[in-house]
């Protein structure tokens, strides 16, 4: 059963208001009956089970009604009173059902044990099954935070292995235009702070793409000061969504890695093509010329793609991916590295995150 993202962290009970929770109590009620029905000390009979079905169907699902009804005043108690509540709504449904039934059946042709202690008898299945949903939400909630943790642990762990190899070079550029262009000199020091700012931030391990293409002009704002003409930067970026988050610093790694092994290794003017797209999957796609096709990345420097894809492994286990590949287009050689998430495992990143 899903659980709201906007409750407290101590909050454990799940939404029984989606249709996914009401299917699920339909039919942990129906086994329930049969086997109440099955371990009954008489003959099974069809009867019976119908009766106990609609009895155990009614109590499960008014209670969750109840429970769905009165959940928001709830967040914000601790997880014991939370318990208290809902047993105390279960063992109340249960008991005036039970007295329902007794007046009901009383008529019919089987005869029901006493009133009393049918009551008991009810309300003890109720208060035992009850209590163990109620532990395994529990369990359910601390495994899913227990996890949510190990997962940030891990992803700020490769985050922070990110250092960007180009600081001294940005350094020895940002100095010779101090004296000759002090403004270019300005901004290339205030890009520079963002990128390690981005680097070395632990609160977050998402960021919105805006953002993240954001940080990427700024890093290619940087190289260029240093390559100048040398390098042509193109961009090819489609109707993206403002919700939509990749982990953080995802696109910056591959351009570095275009720059470090296709442009400054090339005497000749080199190109970096950027594109990224969004439909039912998320595309970015950074493409570089290359100075040979002896020179491939996949040869000389695996680090920064091992990285990240190590992330989308922690975060989207196999529905994100990272591929490159090399081609060649009129005798350039080209390299090109993609990385594919689709976008409904984004917001379910986001409402895990949220929620823990």
């Amino acid at each position: 059963m899903s659980v709201n993202p906007i409750t407290d962290d101590n909050f454990y009970l799940p939404d029984f208001c989606t249709p996914k929770a009401v299917f699920l109590l339909v039919i942990a009620a129906e086994l329930l009956a049969i086997v109440l029905e099955l371990a009954g000390s008489g003959a099974f009979s069809w009867t019976q089970l119908a009766l106990t079905s609609l009895f155990i169907q009614w109590v499960v699902l008014l209670s969750a009604g109840l429970l769905c009804a009165i959940r928001p005043s709830m967040v914000s108690l601790s997880p014991s009173f939370t318990t208290a509540i809902c047993l105390l709504v279960c063992l109340t449904v249960t008991s005036a059902f039970t007295l329902l039934a007794v007046f009901l059946i009383t008529n019919m042709s089987f005869v029901w044990q006493e009133q009393n202690e049918l009551l008991i008898r009810n309300n003890i299945i109720a208060l035992i099954i009850s209590s163990l949903v109620l532990r395994y939400f529990y369990l359910q909630k601390e495994l899913l935070r227990q996890k949510q943790s190990e997962l940030t642990a891990r992803i700020q762990s490769l985050q922070s292995r990110i250092q960007p190899h180009f600081l001294f070079n940005s350094m020895n550029t940002i100095a010779s235009l101090i004296s000759s262009k002090p403004e270019q000199a300005e901004q290339a020091v205030e890009d520079l702070s963002d990128l390690f700012r981005a680097s070395l931030d632990d609160a977050s391990i998402l960021i919105s793409i805006g953002d993240e293409i954001a940080l990427a002009r700024q890093y290619l704002g940087i190289e260029s000061l240093r390559f100048g003409d040398r390098l042509k930067v193109t961009w090819a970026v489609g109707e993206l969504s403002p919700q939509t988050q990749i982990p953080r610093l995802c696109l910056q790694p591959l351009l570095e890695n275009a720059i470090v092994h296709g442009i400054q290794p090339d005497s000749e003017n080199g190109e970096i093509i950027i594109s990224v797209t969004e439909a039912e999957n998320l595309n970015l796609s950074v493409s570089n010329t290359l100075p040979g096709i002896q020179n491939k990345p996949e040869n000389n420097n695996q680090i920064a793609l091992i990285n990240i894809s190590d992330r989308l492994q922690a975060l989207f286990d196999d529905k994100a991916k990272l591929v490159s590949r090399t081609y060649e287009i009129e005798d350039r050689s080209w390299y090109e590295s993609r990385i594919t998430i689709p976008i409904q495992q984004t917001e379910m990143v986001q409402s895990i995150r949220r929620a823990s």
